[in-house]
């Protein structure tokens, strides 16, 4: 008889899900991911195949890299043939960057790649680990009636939401529902029942294969608007050495502050081939510079719109595109098109 079990490749990165309180000093320390199912004999009864990869040492979120994005990419690439699905155990500070990240990097993905993590250890009593693991393992193996995955992108499993990676942001430090998709429905809930919402999932094309990508460049930056903000400061950033993007983060809908010098640095740095990306301060919300003459000021000064993107999915896909040694027309057009359900843009 063969043996239909999923098989899912479960990737320990680092961060609070694997770790245990130290008895003596009080301190987190990783724990050994071969005795998962020690913490977790919930596992055993599952009737998958899950197998287990750890990062040695393992990775504080805050010290991810696209360097460990292309790992993270390169074992699924390496793996993707043998497994339905694969899990990443990630801690929350900077999961929202790696998802985003990965849903660049792994074009016409048809197989569940679902980020998850916690608040509290494994270990302790009161832990969200364990509900979070559980289910972002189940959603890995969920299939269609005709085989297919339930839920081919890259995902944010936290707290009973499944949520579009590249559409995700932490939002609290300290409860246990840490992240929210402000500008896209959540893929799925769990709650007696896991419910998978599917015409909400992007589709891969049945035609093409999976196409992994590992360029970045980091040559970019994040600039935050505020009032009373200086001409030198602005000055400082568009005329940073090598710099080749500037997410703007401004207004409302894309608003600025109606000064000459200030449009002045932008048409310079555009001008010179640095690509400018407009996203607002806002949490829910779109950019819409044609809106107000704030607004039209950048647009004529070179500005792009960011849409309804989220600060980390702009700035990864600014460096996944940049990475790809792409000419600045190329990257500004590239960014106003919709390559992995991360912007909504109206007909």
């Amino acid at each position: 008889m063969t043996d239909t079990a999923p098989s899912i490749l479960l990737i320990y990165t680092g961060g609070t899900i694997g770790m245990i309180e130290n008895p003596e000093t009080g301190a987190l320390e990783s724990f050994n991911f071969d005795h998962l199912l020690k913490f977790v004999p919930e596992l055993k009864r599952f009737n998958y195949h899950i197998n287990t990869y750890s990062f040695d040492p393992p990775i504080d979120s805050s010290d991810m890299e696209p360097y460990h994005w292309a790992r993270l990419v390169r074992i699924v690439e390496r793996n993707y043939g043998q497994y339905d699905g694969f899990v990443i155990l990630h801690g929350t500070d900077t999961m929202a960057y790696t998802a985003s990240a990965m849903s660049f990097m792994l074009e016409n993905l048809s197989k569940p790649v679902i980020l998850t993590g916690s608040q509290l250890p494994m270990g302790m009593l009161r832990t969200d680990g364990k509900e979070n693991l559980i289910t972002a393992i189940e959603l890995a193996a969920a299939k269609n009636a005709d085989g297919s995955a339930a839920v081919p992108e890259v995902c944010i499993y936290f707290e009973k939401d499944l949520m579009r990676g590249n559409r995700t942001t932490k939002i609290n430090a300290e409860k246990f529902n840490a992240f929210k998709s402000f500008n896209y429905p959540c893929l799925g809930h769990s709650a007696i029942d896991i419910q998978i919402k599917p015409e909400r999932i992007r589709r891969p094309d049945p035609l093409r294969p999976l196409k992994a990508h590992y360029l970045f460049d980091t040559n970019v930056v994040v600039l935050t608007l505020f009032p009373g903000i200086q001409e030198s400061i602005i000055t400082s950033v568009f005329r940073l050495q090598g710099l080749k993007a500037v997410v703007m983060k401004t207004f409302g809908s894309g608003n600025a502050p109606q000064k000459p010098w200030l449009i002045r640095l932008i048409k310079e740095a555009t001008a010179r081939g640095v690509v400018v990306v407009n996203i607002t301060q806002c949490q829910s919300g779109s950019v819409e510079m044609e809106r107000y003459e704030t607004g039209r000021q950048l647009l004529e000064a070179g500005v792009i719109s960011g849409y309804d993107s989220t600060p980390e999915c702009a700035l990864t896909k600014l460096m996944f595109l940049l990475g790809h040694d792409l000419p600045p027309e190329e990257v500004r057009r590239l960014m106003a098109t919709n390559l992995a359900g991360e912007i909504t843009i109206d007909a």
